[in-house]
């Protein structure tokens, strides 16, 4: 009896096994192939998107060349007077790099106090249960179509602003700001409470263990530990700021100025993207205009890519927390 016992516990044999223990020459072969084959449509797979990248850099770097080359960057970049279809054509963009900015900025500085204040209240504040159950909607909010907020800007928000501030056009940069500020905010929130609950209970407890407050804590402790984190999270949605169309396009109201005085928001603007969304369906190809704005969309990229090197590098940083912690 203890004998079937031991032998049921130690299992089959190998004799008793259909598949031998080595293999042929063939077999390897054919695993070797098999495995060279998968690795090889894998690795075309995941260069599908660099290519895609180069390819596209490489079509705007072109268009954009003849314009380049002309000798007339210095005025691109020193001119605030966007003439395209006058005569002489004036291409300067320096007011619409400053529309970019006035925006962009206006968003983030509502965007990111709201965002770090949410993301702290579903890290270190609120129940685990329910933290799973606002954070997912708070997401949806990125899923709503650029579209949608730019009809709820145009229909709602601009006649408010006109009707509660007085002001002579709802469409301005105040508007645009709002409205990018409510369109960035996930992104910040989803990334900061990632990265402020990548810090780790064992700070948390640390701290508390020394006699400090929840507050202290957050705000001398966790914070600092997650600020990688919150960059990224802030850079992210600088991004997704910088290249948003629509919205600017529908709610920014589409002025080629600087405000005068620089402070006040409440003008209307214009911003490169909206720029491009509105004049490419109607410049002719190869002309200077068509050349042009694919300078702009070069400036543009370029932009974009620095800012996304800098959210992959703090990223990174996030990721290493987190296997730190664990």
């Amino acid at each position: 009896m203890a004998r079937q016992i031991g032998k049921k516990l130690r299992g089959p044999t190998a004799i008793e096994f259909d598949k031998p223990l080595l293999t042929d020459g063939r077999e390897d072969l054919m695993g070797m192939l098999t495995a060279g084959a998968g690795k090889f449509l894998l690795l075309a797979i995941t260069s599908v998107s660099v290519i895609m990248t180069i390819l596209i850099f490489v079509f705007i770097v072109k268009e954009a060349w003849p314009f380049l080359t002309g000798g007339r960057i210095v005025k691109l970049f020193s001119s605030t007077r966007w003439y395209p279809t006058a005569t002489p054509a004036e291409f300067g963009m320096l007011a619409l790099l400053a529309g970019s900015v006035y925006v962009t900025a206006g968003a983030l500085v509502i965007a990111v106090p709201l965002g770090l204040l949410a993301a702290v209240f579903l890290s270190d504040i609120v129940s685990f249960r329910l933290r799973q159950v606002i954070k997912p909607i708070i997401e949806l909010l990125a899923a709503i179509p650029s579209v949608a907020y730019g009809f709820f800007a145009v229909l709602v928000l601009a006649p408010w602003l006109q009707r509660h501030l007085g002001l002579p056009t709802g469409t301005n940069a105040l508007n645009a700001s709002i409205i990018l500020a409510v369109m960035i905010v996930p992104t910040i929130i989803s990334i900061s409470e990632d990265a402020l609950t990548a810090a780790g209970n064992n700070l948390r407890a640390g701290s508390y263990a020394l006699g400090a407050t929840r507050a202290e804590t957050l705000l001398k402790v966790i914070m600092p530990a997650a600020r990688s984190g919150i960059f990224a999270a802030i850079i992210l949605g600088t991004m997704r700021a910088v290249g948003e169309t629509m919205v600017v396009w529908m709610a920014s109201g589409n002025a080629a100025q600087i405000p005068t005085p620089w402070w006040d928001i409440t003008q209307s603007v214009r911003t490169i993207t909206a720029t491009i969304a509105a004049e490419m369906g109607e410049s002719v190809r190869d002309s200077d205009h068509y050349h042009c704005l694919f300078a702009l969309g070069l400036v543009l990229l370029v932009f974009t890519f620095v800012l996304n090197l800098l959210g992959e590098y703090f990223l990174a940083k996030v990721r290493h927390m987190q296997g730190t912690a664990s």
